[in-house]
């Protein structure tokens, strides 16, 4: 399995929103700018998320992103695949094809490795995550730092 930046952006994404819209409609201006992330990077990895019913937008005034669900009802394995983003850990892509159209001598020990990692991930929920004091130190960190770039873009000296 090789999991990209398109699948660990959409976990911080998912994680950051699941932590600031607790209170209200979070930006993706805002979650760009406390996760380092591009905007137009978030808003296509958001219009996927938003078709698979995670997340949705709130417009007007103080809008922005809000989940759909619970946090303990969405879990990392979900936000990975809602990306396109494959859990597959095999050479051929699941397809068994991996030699001359032929199952490759390693083929079951990658089948097996892919289910331990999609277990793993299925069974962590944004809730789990949100519980965490390193989670939410980093996430109250992060929040200090973003508020800090605004002001110096807000007030350049």
């Amino acid at each position: 399995m090789r999991l990209t930046t398109k699948g660990r952006y959409a976990v911080t994404a998912m994680l950051d929103l699941a932590f600031h819209s607790q209170i209200k409609p979070v930006t993706l201006t805002d979650i760009a700018t406390r996760q380092t992330i591009s905007l137009s990077y978030l808003e296509q990895l958001f219009a996927r998320l938003r078709r698979a019913g995670m997340v949705k937008g709130v417009r007007g005034p103080g809008g922005g992103y809000k989940l759909c669900r619970k946090t303990s009802d969405i879990n990392i394995a979900e936000i990975i695949t809602a990306v396109d983003e494959s859990l597959d850990s095999t050479k051929c892509g699941g397809e068994a094809n991996c030699q001359k159209e032929q199952t490759c001598l390693t083929h079951d020990l990658w089948v097996g490795l892919g289910e331990q990692i999609r277990d793993y991930l299925e069974d962590i929920s944004l809730a789990d995550l949100l519980e965490k004091n390193q989670v939410q130190d980093v996430a109250k960190r992060q929040d200090h730092n973003a508020q800090h770039t605004i002001e110096i873009y807000r007030h350049p000296d």
